[in-house]
């Protein structure tokens, strides 16, 4: 297997069957160590452990990884340089806005400076990387790509692949299994936590998602498997970076519009009750947004929602699927929905960011739920209006109340058209 720049447990080396030869090129630490009067995982840096019926310790928040437990001892191989080809063989062409973006980038990685990548949904943020992503590989270095969602990974890893078709791309995500050494990688953060200072960059993509902004653990496997700059990429960037930004320890660039120049979709709120029964005025426009020729992405805040909303759209004569987080079937459908075989696909947040469908209008139920926060309702919207050839697909909002979220994501997505009018505006 690939061990460049790898850190796995005991539990790992055993299962692996790492051989005595490869073993003798790690460095050994002690997965759990005494700091102050509290113990620390050294794989995840978290505190707090719990401990076994035997009283021995052990790390629950990295467990879904392999058990480390005290006394054992974490492997980590040191990061050796793999040169591949990664000529750019994207053929398309950037804006000037998105050029001057992905010179910015340059400039900091050259510089080892954080950087900010502060732009609207459907801006283009991919193809903006794609020159930064070439000038690090032309340069030896090693690259990983990583975000905490799995659906933007399988989003990104073709898309990637397309665009550097001369190396192979290693994707790790839950399941993936193990890929052969690359000097580009895509990865969920939480893979992250299976390398350590193996990257001379590393971009982080959707950095304010679940579970990435409420899970310091992967913040710090960010850090531990970076060697040079970290790039991240957000439409609604948080209070930590923004602190970052006011305190100058993080270049920032921000684009305000879209690829197309068009302004994002405003939503339109609708009140009413009873959203899971679909009433008539959900099934009115959910019909006209079909029969204009779009998709629709139907978003609900419980998964027990799915069926009874699938049923009822199915009795209006549309091809309809679910999808959540659990969902077996999950990759499949969301393919098939890009693929044009369902109509409309209903969904809980999962789908709120790094899956991009062309023509396809959106319907939020029930937006006013403390489940969708003004970031997760910007992110959902933001789903809509992405082709050239469909700007204006349409966006509801369906609620019982007008909340303090729906507020902001409304006043932040108009903030965010007003500055787009210009052809890049400063901060």
């Amino acid at each position: 297997m690939d061990l460049n720049g790898r850190q796995l447990s005991a539990g790992e080396v055993l299962n692996l069957q790492i051989p005595a030869s490869s073993l003798a090129q790690a460095q050994t630490v002690p997965a759990i160590i005494r700091q102050g009067n509290k113990l620390k995982c050294q794989r995840c840096g978290s505190f707090g452990l719990s401990v076994l019926p035997n009283g021995q310790h052990y790390c629950s928040a990295c467990v879904n990884l392999g058990r480390v437990m005290e006394g054992e001892l974490l492997y980590r191989w040191p990061a050796t340089p793999i040169v591949q080809d990664g000529t750019l063989t994207w053929q398309g062409q950037l804006t000037p806005e998105q050029a001057a973006v992905s010179q910015s980038l340059i400039a900091s990685t050259d510089q080892h400076r954080d950087h900010l990548l502060w732009a609207v949904t459907g801006a283009g943020k991919t193809e903006m990387l794609f020159p930064v992503l070439a000038h690090a590989l032309a340069q030896g270095q090693r690259v990983v790509v990583a975000s905490p969602r799995i659906d933007v990974i399988l989003e990104l890893a073709p898309r990637l692949q397309a665009a550097f078709a001369q190396l192979k791309v290693a994707v790790y995500y839950g399941g993936s299994g193990e890929q052969p050494d690359s000097q580009l990688v895509l990865a969920t953060t939480h893979q992250l936590l299976r390398f350590y200072h193996a990257f001379d960059l590393t971009i982080v993509d959707e950095v304010d998602a679940f579970p990435f902004a409420a899970n310091p653990m992967l913040a710090f496997a960010v850090q531990q498997a970076s060697l040079g700059a970290v790039i991240y990429l957000t439409a609604t960037p948080g209070r930590d970076l923004m602190r970052r930004v006011q305190a100058k320890t993080l270049n920032v660039s921000y684009l305000p519009r879209r690829f197309h120049g068009a302004p994002l979709p405003v939503p339109q709120v609708a009140f009413g009750r009873q959203f899971q029964r679909l009433p008539t005025k959900v099934r009115r426009q959910l019909t006209q947004i079909v029969t204009s020729g779009r998709q629709v992405l139907v978003f609900v805040p419980q998964i027990d929602w799915l069926p009874a909303i699938a049923a009822v759209v199915a009795s209006l004569g549309f091809t309809v699927a679910t999808v959540h987080a659990e969902d077996p079937e999950r990759t499949t459908k969301v393919q098939q929905f890009r693929q044009g075989t369902w109509q409309v696909l209903v969904t809980t947040t999962i789908l709120e960011r790094g899956v991009t469908i062309y023509r396809c209008g959106v319907i939020v139920l029930q937006a006013d739920s403390p489940l969708f926060s003004a970031a997760a309702l910007i992110q959902m919207a933001g789903r809509a209006g992405r082709s050239a050839d469909s700007p204006d697909d349409p966006v509801w909002f369906f609620v019982r109340h007008y909340t303090r979220s729906l507020a902001i994501a409304h006043s932040q997505i108009a903030a965010m058209n007003r500055r787009g009018q210009d052809a890049l505006s400063p901060l």
